[in-house]
């Protein structure tokens, strides 16, 4: 019994640490706070209830995002392709409440499989007046799977904002997403009092890894950020042989 304590701490140092981790990179790149929370609350929770508590933290890290980047938040610029992502994560994340987990399951990886599909194909040319419908399937994939695969930042990046602006839009769509899974898991019994209480413990944490985060972003430059965008995107690609 008294092995089991330390791999306790152990255990639950390792899961704040990839907390931290995944804020770290949803306020650098903008999105991809997902690729970390999403399988890791998952392994530690269970499918359907790692999906809503991700989706609880990434909401709450979302709104701390804006916050942080209130000076280059692209409001009108980002207003079709947020409403199309609300849309898909509502339709989304009523799927996922209703689904058997092995099909939750399967979704995940039929998502991440378009995602590696997908990666390498993006041009602005085609995807800028698909922006719209990239949005909604991005937050139906999010709603059901946990993460939107490369969608999401197709659609974003399709806006053609610089760094500072795209990291703003992402956080728009990303915080409205999100607390519109969040309505649903709840009232699902998904999220309850005591994963609230745990978001808000994490708060302090969002602060520094957001803060940490913008300054990172700004300090690379924009073909910095592009390089990062494309990691993250990658990213997305290979939690397909995770």
């Amino acid at each position: 019994m008294a092995g089991d304590v330390p791999e306790t701490l152990l255990f639950d140092g390792l899961l704040l640490l990839g907390i931290a981790v995944g804020f770290f990179v949803s306020a650098s790149a903008g999105l991809g706070g997902s690729l970390v929370l999403a399988p890791l609350l998952t392994l530690a929770l269970g499918v359907k209830e790692g999906i809503a508590f991700a989706a609880l933290l990434l909401a709450a890290n979302n709104v701390v995002k804006l916050w942080a980047y209130r000076t280059t938040l692209p409001w009108k610029a980002a207003a079709v392709i947020t409403l199309g992502t609300v849309l898909g994560a509502l339709a989304g994340a009523h799927l996922l409440v209703a689904a058997p987990d092995a099909v939750v399951r399967v979704g995940v990886f039929v998502a991440v499989a378009v995602a590696l599909l997908g990666e390498g194909r993006v041009d602005r040319a085609w995807s800028a007046p698909l922006a719209p419908a990239l949005a909604a399937a991005a937050g139906a994939t999010s709603g059901f799977s946990g993460t939107s695969g490369p969608l999401k930042g197709i659609a974003v990046r399709s806006l053609g904002l610089g760094r500072m602006q795209t990291v703003g839009a992402a956080a728009i769509v990303s915080a409205t997403a999100d607390l519109t899974k969040v309505a649903v898991f709840g009232e699902a019994g998904l999220v309850g009092a005591a994963h609230l209480q745990l978001a808000i413990l994490c708060v302090p944490l969002m602060a520094v890894a957001t803060i940490a985060g913008r300054r990172f972003t700004w300090t690379i430059g924009e073909d910095g950020y592009a390089r990062l965008f494309r990691l993250v995107m990658v990213g997305y690609a290979l939690r397909l042989l995770v």
